[in-house]
């Protein structure tokens, strides 16, 4: 594993301990706000994760592929527009 998925990896594994932490805080009944604050938290982390993927992809998967020839450069480029356009809505 490289080091960007590595650095994804740990984002996860803390989004894991984010999400128990939460479903805590639910079952314990706590203030709503103090909740949702946690969420948001976790979503933040999530999308910074997101990020760590897709930097990696770009970098390796993306560039070897505009390197190698024109459709299949295009073919990932549109594959990264597809991700942000889903990302931003």
């Amino acid at each position: 594993m490289n080091e960007v998925k590595k650095k994804a990896a740990q984002k996860l594994k803390t989004v894991r301990g984010q999400i128990d932490g939460i479903i805590k805080m639910i079952e314990e009944d706590r203030y709503c706000v103090d909740v949702s604050t946690q969420i948001l938290s976790a979503i933040a982390l999530l999308k910074k994760a997101n990020i760590d993927v897709l930097d990696g992809h770009i970098r390796s998967c993306v560039k070897d592929a505009i390197l190698e020839g024109e459709s299949q450069g295009e073919e990932k480029i549109e594959e990264i527009i597809n991700i942000i356009d889903k990302y931003i809505k």
